[in-house]
């Protein structure tokens, strides 16, 4: 295989591994406190795309001079808070309410939530039932050598997705914030005993994994150019898979799982016939045959390290 045919495929690869694992982090960060599937996490990351693009179209009205990088970083503050705030509503009403409740009603509800927020989209977004074209917002900027062709736009989606995952981890090993939400990970009754909120704990963490899948939502609508209402059913399912092959509970197995099966994609693509449509049969394939291998994940979740 030609050598700049092969780095244009990893190029590819990590690009999407960075997305997925966005994603499984909000999936590792539930379940690291309340031991909880949320299902309806993967339309959580489509509704902040769209929230981004509702935020992109009032600006483009309001102050349409404004440059594109104003306009981004706009776009990401808003969708972001927003989809922060709605995280934590989903926390408090959900989530909570159904703490004494079988662990199966949690995941019914959360998935019937994730069928009401992606059928909102649908019905009452302006022509919600087709695919959105999300603006190109970054430099197209590129260079191309020997097949290999390397996008400024790319490189800075990367790169802005990485230092979100940084702050997370410094977040939660750095900050008294992060003590507080490792305590409840680990012992939630003696976390109260010690004087920790649990009830802010619990929607801080919802909040944070939520605004993550908030930037994994543009990022998808930046990378692909569009948006659909339908999006979050693939992408949730890939972030959960990323998160349990890395090991749920484990924040550094899901960053480690979206890459995994961001690179399942990409040998897909490459190495079968009819790549596009069974890249991601290929890439799922592998992980169930993981999973038979390594149960616990490839990373075992430590007890006093789940978060």
């Amino acid at each position: 295989m030609d050598v700049g045919f092969f780095a244009q495929f990893v190029i590819n690869g990590l690009m999407l591994g960075m997305m997925y694992a966005l994603v499984a982090v909000g999936f590792t960060l539930f379940f690291g406190v309340l031991d909880v599937i949320v299902f309806s996490h993967g339309d959580v990351v489509m509704v902040g795309g769209f929230t981004g693009l509702s935020m992109y179209f009032w600006l483009e009205r309001m102050y349409p001079h404004l440059s594109p990088g104003p306009k981004l970083l706009c776009m990401a503050l808003v969708s972001m808070t927003v989809i922060a705030l709605l995280g934590a509503a989903v926390a408090r009403s959900v989530i909570l309410r159904l703490r004494a409740a079988p662990s199966l009603n949690t995941l019914l509800a959360t998935m019937m939530l994730g069928t009401v927020l992606r059928e909102s989209i649908r019905l009452f977004y302006p022509d919600g039932a087709n695919p959105k074209p999300f603006p190109a917002l970054l430099p197209k900027w590129s260079v191309e050598y020997s097949g290999l062709t390397l996008r400024l736009d790319n490189l800075i989606l990367f790169c802005i997705g990485a230092l979100l995952i940084v702050s997370v981890h410094l977040l939660i090993n750095r900050t008294r914030l992060g003590l507080a939400i490792r305590a409840v990970a680990q012992d939630e009754e003696t976390a109260r005993i010690m004087g920790v909120n649990f009830t802010l704990i619990v929607l801080v963490t919802f909040a944070i994994g939520s605004a993550v899948a908030a930037f994994a939502g543009l990022m998808n609508g930046l990378y692909y150019n569009e948006i659909n209402f339908s999006m979050g059913l693939l992408l949730g399912a890939i972030g959960f898979s990323a998160a349990v092959i890395g090991g749920l509970g484990n924040i550094y197995g899901a960053i480690l799982g979206g890459f995994i099966f961001a690179f399942l994609q990409t040998i897909g693509a490459v190495a079968l016939p009819f790549a596009s449509a069974y890249k991601d049969v290929f890439a799922f394939a592998v992980i169930i045959a993981l999973m038979a291998w390594r149960p616990t994940g490839l990373i075992a979740e430590k007890t006093s390290e789940r978060v």
